[in-house]
């Protein structure tokens, strides 16, 4: 049995089954909750390693369970939602949300959402500390403050270099516009997102062996980006 325990948060019984079936026959072990009260008090009450949030739920926006969650979790919040407006999905990765998945969904994209999450909280491993990141070719030296590619260093701009360790920090993570500006200059202006376009692309012109085909930094339009967990 998979030990990591799935907290699913749906209160459309036929999707609910779905997922709760899906999870069992992967060896997940889950709860379910069908209210946005039920889901605060299930994850206070058994600490679930992944939360699968429905966003409309009867007695409260999902959105507001996730604020009330980040209140005192870091859990990672994967949001499953018919809801496939750009300002919806910014909403909820705002609020403190780690992934969005849009219904309708397939079993095997949720199946490896989850995946990349297990494989998230591994790198972390209760080792937050660690001063050396790798990922693939790509190995950052926290404490040198310096990062390598194939074993060269990447010269690289204070910007460039504070935007690299946010997004490797959270691999695996969407961030969006404004979690990243707000992380790098503090402030999340319109020309703080348009001076994180530019700063972005010459960081894979840096990183990336082929640009228009990333194998690191992940644009999610309209969104954010996120750091790729190479195999």
């Amino acid at each position: 049995m998979n030990k990591f325990l799935i907290l699913v948060v749906e209160d459309d019984p036929p999707v609910r089954n779905l997922i709760a079936t899906t999870l069992k026959a992967h060896d997940y072990r889950y709860l379910t909750a069908d209210t946005g009260e039920g889901a605060v008090m299930e994850a206070a009450s058994h600490a679930p390693d992944v939360i699968l949030l429905d966003l409309g739920l009867p007695d409260m926006d999902g959105v507001e369970v996730i604020r009330r969650v980040r209140g005192w979790s870091n859990v990672p919040i994967i949001v499953i939602s018919a809801r496939s407006e750009d300002a919806d999905k910014i909403a909820a990765l705002d609020a403190g949300a780690d992934d969005y998945l849009t219904k309708p969904f397939s079993v095997d994209e949720l199946l490896a959402r989850l995946r990349v999450t297990q494989r998230r909280l591994a790198l972390m491993g209760g080792d937050e500390s660690a001063s050396v990141y790798e990922n693939g070719a790509l190995r950052i030296d926290f404490a040198a403050g310096c990062a390598y590619l194939d074993g060269e260093e990447l010269h690289l701009t204070a910007i460039e270099y504070k935007l690299l360790c946010l997004l490797a920090r959270n691999t695996g993570k969407v961030l969006t516009h404004k979690f990243i500006t707000q992380g790098v200059w503090g402030s999340s202006w319109d020309n703080d997102v348009a001076s994180l376009r530019v700063y972005m692309a010459t960081l894979r012109k840096k990183l990336e062996a082929a640009p228009g085909a990333p194998q690191y930094i992940q644009t999610h339009i309209g969104i954010g980006y996120r750091m790729i967990k190479v195999e």
